[in-house]
């Protein structure tokens, strides 16, 4: 109901309101990844969009219908940078090149700010459960973007056939979410990488052969 009703909200907006919309979510977005969802007041989110009083209140009359807009932003822009590498993952290999990849990603910031749905996770799973469950479809969105990769791998034989991508891939989200952490508090990309290698390490004891 939620979303239907905002699709016919966003069905009444000009592409002026869309874009006024757009820059208060874009703004509300960074601001709550660097300072957390807490610390981040709709003045703040205001002030950083250039938006007027009436504006914001208009597409977010409260905190909790922008934090809605914001989670799925955050889960969009997460899955889809994923997914570029994901959706052809059939190998060890692959999972080694979508390491190097995230990685580098997470130096780029000296492993500052966590990952984006973790840190949400982190602060907002306790306090609203509507939000929770969303961001549960959106970790196993996530985690079925491995699995069916380790699917694939299993199938085309590159890993053994007791191998099991369900268990793999949880195994491997647990790697992810603990590098971020540790990346975040050392600021030092070093924990994440050491954690994705000792996933990639069980998965590859799975291989058919070493050179898959």
């Amino acid at each position: 109901m939620a979303d239907q009703a905002r699709d016919k909200n966003d069905a009444r907006l000009t592409e002026r309101g869309r874009a006024t919309r757009n820059r208060i979510l874009r703004a509300a977005t960074d601001m709550m990844y660097v300072r957390g969802v807490a610390a981040t007041t709709l003045d703040d989110v205001r002030t950083a969009s250039g938006a007027s009083k009436s504006q914001l209140y208009r597409h977010y009359p409260d905190k909790d219908a922008l934090m809605r807009d914001v989670v799925a932003l955050q889960a969009s822009e997460v899955l889809e940078w994923h997914q570029q590498y994901l959706t052809r993952l059939k190998s060890v290999r692959g999972l080694e090149r979508w390491r190097d990849a995230l990685v580098e990603r997470v130096a780029l910031r000296e492993g500052a700010y966590g990952c984006p749905l973790g840190s949400l996770a982190s602060e907002l799973a306790d306090q609203d459960e509507g939000i929770r469950k969303t961001l549960a479809q959106h970790f196993e969105e996530w985690e079925g973007l491995l699995r069916a990769g380790l699917e694939r791998a299993r199938d085309s034989g590159a890993l053994r056939p007791d191998a099991d991508p369900a268990g793999l891939a949880t195994g491997m989200m647990a790697a992810v979410q603990g590098g971020y952490l540790l990346a975040q508090t050392a600021r030092d990309p070093g924990p994440m990488k050491l954690s994705l290698d000792m996933a990639i390490d069980h998965i590859r004891a799975y291989a058919a052969d070493e050179g898959s």
